[in-house]
Parts: C-alpha cells; structure tokens; sequence
C-alpha cells in the first residue's frame, strides 16, 4: 500500500463557536480568509520534485526521460504525479508532438517562469548555505543526542 498524493482534508469547516460570551478564543482575522487558498498553492511549489522540475525547466523545454536524468533520486510514479500537479496548477505545459513513437515536451508557461526566478534563488541560497546548514544540523545532534 503507497502513500496517497492526492491533497485530503482541503475543505476545512469553520469551527463552531456555541456560545461568544464563553468562547475566549480570537475572532479570525479577515485579513488571513485567503491562507487556505495560499498553502494549497505553496504546498504544490514547495515540495522538493516541483521545485527541482521548475528549475530544469527554466532554460527551456525538456522531455519526460530528460527531466528523469536530470532530476536524480525522483521515481518515474512521482516525476509523472508531480508534472501532472504543475500543469494543473497552469505552471507547465505539455505538448504532445504527432511522431512515431509520440514525442510529449513538457515547458515553463509565462506563470511557471516567473515562479522560475524565486525558485532558482531559493536553491541558489540552499546550496550556498549548505555547509552552514550541515555544521548547524550536526551540532544540534550532537547537543541534544548525546
């Protein structure tokens, strides 16, 4: 049995307030309605094979086995769910060219690459910082293991 990766429990009801003069917790801010619309956006390109996929893809069109190679540790199962998520969401394209055998492009849309900027940035930072990150991890071990 797999781990699903479809989204679950997106439809969050409201939680009840029986009775406001008892209830002592905050009113929701109005400000934050839009949080929920907000994860389920951040969820799809924050995961670690949306943003190695948004980063292959940013100088140009690639094709499935392409991006299999280029991307290493992803499975064939993920590669294809997580392609199929970012063309949902409008950031990829797929292009399935009349050939024999059919060849299928997938390609940054215009949203895709302006998200393309501040991922690029964000693994630019990730492998700068890596060495800092790794010392930092090893030390909180050792403090808190041993």
């Amino acid at each position: 049995m797999g781990t699903s990766l479809k989204p679950a429990h997106t439809e969050l009801p409201a939680t009840p307030r029986p009775n406001p003069r008892l209830d002592t917790r905050p009113m929701p801010d109005p400000n934050h309605a839009d949080c929920r619309g907000v994860a389920s956006v951040l969820s799809r390109v924050g995961d670690k094979w949306s943003v190695f996929v948004i980063m292959m893809l940013s100088d140009g069109p690639k094709r499935f086995n392409e991006l299999k190679r280029m991307i290493n540790g992803i499975s064939q199962r993920m590669l294809t769910l997580t392609l199929r998520g970012l063309e949902r969401d409008g950031l990829v394209t797929r292009t399935i060219f009349p050939t024999i055998p059919p060849r299928v492009d997938y390609e940054l849309t215009d949203l895709g690459r302006g998200l393309s900027r501040p991922v690029e940035a964000l693994g630019k930072w990730a492998k700068d910082h890596l060495d800092q990150i790794e010392a930092a991890r090893t030390k909180f071990d050792q403090r808190n293991n041993g």
